[in-house]
């Protein structure tokens, strides 16, 4: 069979790859439980007759919110497109503002929320005040609302199948609210047919095999892992869900479940190089020269580069003694990684792929359903520092109107099937975004580069809002100058301010674990602490940032990556600041991106400082 709408795909793995393990999650009595395909199907069309008992009808609204990914979220959701009703997936770490936004805007009839997080969801969602909202149903029981097993009926098979053939694939299957860093969430429509045409060019990228496991921890509520999981179930792969905390240590889903492939984000990338490279500064003696050798060995690393012989050799000395021990800790079987939702410092992909562990970036936006490019995992598919070749059906081109026309710079503009339909309620923000061409503006700046062979491949080098204007007149994209420092390791965030000023100057956050290294072998007292009430965030006291020797080191740090910049983009001042940014406290959107007029706003004082000084 082939399929045309969202709510085939399950089916399509059945007749064709028939998983016993389709879906998995572990329980809170640490076991793993699966669902295969065929206990998938049936739970989706028992669900599916509960809501139309409830009298849900085409085009109602139901929201789908859970802190981590779990089967019954993708049962929820082809059940919900069966009936025709939109899903509207929602961010559980939103505000209490954005959530009555949301549920109002898209008419919310029905919520279904995951009890596993911290704080009350269910309350959160109840004290929403939205209008429309009949009741709300939790994944988890508990005595304060219905379970959503509870919802599982028989029914008329023929009935059900009349109201699948009756929804087409230009039909609206979800509503997806962007985490924006400004301004109230826009509901980006989305058909079956772009979601779908976007999972049928980007499956012959992805490396599996029916049967190879994959791992999920990026929200399900953000377009990009959704998307991906279409795809894994197109492709007859196994999907075990787990939480980011759940990744590492002998214990975690990466040893458990020694997965083949899976999605990521940059940060999440960083984190992982983070404690690798801590655990080398732990070593001693030999074993702590062999693993920063076998490091130095990756500078020089590009996809497809061939190697003389003695440089080939040392790479197999430093496989066999370093990156191996990096491939197990990752499981020893990935084929694959792809990062998307923010920009991946170029040092990542370089250090992981050299080990071993093949990562590729790819590029889109909810908007575009959301792949646009992505980086092949095929010899000459893919060119580090870009975002790859636009995948299978989709037209970009660049705006000079909107850039530096003499380096090739502008707007990145798109066209293609996967292009959503509009902002809902939102005509006037929906013509902005969508000329009457069908070109979409994304909002980017980017370039076409070529590698050797003379194939293009997209660059990302900033982006439109983020721009900013000094007081000469000149501007500066920070983007890719944050995206350089956060390659040195003593650097976990950054971002860069100056509009309006005669220079550019940064807000600096430490790496908490190599600053304190760093402090012990050059004798300076390093105070770190654990914010409360989120122990996995760390602050570094006043005292150790104001240390002179610490002051001498970044300031080292900046002059040594400035040159990589032109005397306008060049850093002049910075500040270093004690508490890292994080979505539970604003300053990051769920997508891992810096909302920087918030992080304006909070640093406003220091900020000033550094032009006053």
């Amino acid at each position: 069979m082939e399929f045309t709408r969202l709510f085939e795909i399950p089916y399509y793995q059945q007749e064709k790859f028939p998983q016993e393990k389709a879906f998995g999650h572990r329980l809170e009595n640490g076991e793993l439980r699966y669902w295969s395909i065929d206990q998938f199907i049936t739970e989706v069309n028992q669900i599916s007759f509960g809501l139309l008992e409830l009298g849900v009808q085409k085009g109602d609204k139901i929201a789908l919110i859970s802190y981590n990914n779990r089967p019954e979220w993708n049962i929820l959701d082809i059940a919900i497109q069966q009936v025709g009703a939109i899903n509207v997936p929602v961010y559980p770490t939103i505000s209490p503002r954005e959530f009555e936004y949301i549920f109002n805007d898209a008419e919310v009839k029905y919520c279904f929320v995951g009890l596993d997080g911290p704080g009350d969801l269910l309350k959160k969602v109840r004290n929403s005040k939205a209008k429309s909202l009949k009741e709300v149903y939790t994944f988890d029981k508990t005595a304060n609302a219905p379970y959503w097993e509870d919802l599982k009926r028989d029914g008329d098979f023929k009935a059900l199948q009349q109201i699948k053939d009756s929804i087409l694939p230009e039909h609206v299957a979800t509503f997806i609210y962007t985490s924006g860093t400004t301004g109230n969430p826009k509901g980006v429509v989305l058909t079956h047919n772009n979601i779908v045409s976007n999972v049928k060019a980007v499956c012959p990228i992805i490396p599996i095999d029916p049967g190879n496991r994959t791992l999920s921890f990026l929200p399900l509520c953000h377009v990009f892992e959704r998307m991906v999981i279409y795809g894994y179930m197109k492709l007859g792969a196994s999907v075990t869900y787990c939480g980011t905390k759940s990744l590492g240590g002998e214990e975690g889903e990466l040893q458990g479940i020694k997965p083949h492939f899976f999605t990521t984000v940059p940060r999440l990338l960083e984190k992982v190089y983070e404690k690798i490279y801590g655990k080398g500064l732990e070593l001693t003696g030999l074993k702590k020269k062999l693993f920063f050798w076998a490091l130095d060995m990756t500078e020089d690393y590009e996809y497809d580069k061939s190697y003389g012989i003695g440089k080939s050799v040392k790479l197999a000395i430093a496989d066999k003694l370093i990156f191996s021990k990096w491939r197990e800790a990752l499981g020893g079987n990935i084929k694959g990684i792809v990062t998307g939702a923010a920009p991946c410092p170029a040092k990542m992909a370089r250090v992981f792929s050299a080990a071993g562990i093949p990562i590729r970036e790819g590029y889109g936006l909810s908007e575009t359903s959301p792949a646009l490019s992505i980086n092949r995992f095929e010899p000459g598919g893919a060119l580090l520092g870009t975002v790859g070749p636009a995948v299978k059906g989709v037209t970009i081109k660049i705006d000079p109107a909107n850039g530096d026309y003499k380096k090739g710079e502008g707007e990145i503009l798109a066209q293609g099937p996967n292009i959503m339909q509009g902002y809902h309620n939102l005509p006037e923000k929906t013509a902005e975004v969508i000329d009457q061409k069908g070109w979409f503006h994304t909002g980017d700046i980017g370039k076409f580069v070529k590698d050797k062979s003379g194939k293009k491949f997209l660059k990302i080098t900033g982006r439109k809002k983020a721009l900013l204007k000094t007081s000469g007149g000149k501007y500066v994209a920070p983007e890719p100058i944050e995206k350089k420092f956060k390659e040195e390791f003593l650097i976990e965030q950054m971002m860069v301010v100056g509009e309006s000023k005669k220079f550019v100057s940064a807000l600096i956050v430490p790496s908490p674990d190599a600053l304190k290294d760093w402090c012990s072998e050059n004798g300076v007292a390093c105070e770190i602490t654990a914010i409360p009430g989120n122990p996995d965030l760390k602050e570094i006291s006043p005292a150790t940032l104001e240390d002179a020797k610490v002051l001498a080191k970044y300031k080292e740090v900046v002059e040594s990556i400035n040159p990589h910049f032109s005397h306008i983009e060049q850093i002049k001042k910075f500040k270093l600041l004690c508490q890292p940014w994080d979505v539970s406290s604003g300053e990051l959107t769920p997508t891992m991106k810096i909302k920087r007029r918030v992080i304006r706003d909070k640093y406003k004082s220091e900020i000033n400082k550094m032009y006053e000084e």
